[in-house]
């Protein structure tokens, strides 16, 4: 396996949720969390908070937290874990995931499973999906992923795919939103620049797939627990706390 690095992208200018990786969740923000998580995985060189913002920075050194400052600027995630990789000058042949900074209830496992595929050496992309439920399946909030033979993704969709043209289908995969990227397939994602169906459907990983560019995709049961609102807060301590009493 090539050198594999986390990447926790963390903005303050939510507008959703401003200062959502400060949140405090049963005594520690909320990128602690993510953070203790994604550093228990045993096949991460390194785990790194990137940000755009002094408090933030700030917290993050006084918790021990590693963190690079990076540029205010960017437009999405995926191009500040590239400028935090450029930072840190990670060796090109690494893999890097991008972690979601508002998953304080990150499976460790799941970065694991993520990984997996770059055993082989024509894996460029991963990502992750799950058995999704029919009544879940319109939502616009929850992404829908169809697949190939190989298991690499053929379309991302808000729109509930595949269409059951006889109204009994149940076989919906939701996508899990957690990425690995080689080092130069990353660098490759910043330098396209949007596509047309990604702005369309607001999915940035179409723009791989409108490229030409297949992303693996593993299967998982467990789903991922974000925190979007500042209500989304209680759920998640449930969660944890859950995970505290069943060790």
């Amino acid at each position: 396996m090539p050198p594999c690095y986390g990447i926790i992208p963390a903005r303050f200018a939510s507008s959703r949720f401003p200062g959502k990786p400060l949140a405090e969740i049963l005594g520690k923000p909320m990128f602690r969390h993510v953070y203790e998580r994604a550093a228990s995985c045993p096949e991460l060189v390194r785990v790194i908070l990137a940000t755009d913002d002094e408090r933030i920075a700030q917290v993050a050194r006084d918790e021990g937290v590693p963190v690079v400052m990076t540029s205010p600027e960017h437009p999405s995630g995926t191009d500040r874990v590239l400028e935090a990789a450029r930072l840190l000058e990670l060796p090109e042949d690494s893999v890097v995931i991008n972690i979601q900074g508002d998953e304080p209830a990150l499976r460790p496992a799941l970065l694991t499973l993520l990984l997996a595929p770059f055993a082989r050496i024509d894996v460029q992309v991963a990502t992750l999906a799950r058995p999704l439920h029919q009544d879940t399946a319109h939502l616009p909030d929850v992404v829908k992923v169809v697949l190939d033979s190989q298991g690499k993704a053929l379309y991302f969709s808000r729109a509930p795919i595949p269409f059951h043209r006889n109204g009994k289908g149940s076989a919906f995969l939701g996508h899990v939103g957690l990425y690995a990227f080689r080092l130069p397939m990353l660098r490759r994602f910043v330098e396209l620049g949007p596509g047309r169906l990604e702005q369309i459907e607001k999915l940035e990983q179409l723009r791989f797939l409108e490229a030409g560019i297949p992303i693996h995709v593993v299967l998982t049961e467990h789903c991922t627990h974000g925190v979007d609102r500042p209500e989304d807060i209680a759920a998640v301590e449930d969660i944890l706390r859950q995970e505290e009493s069943d060790e």
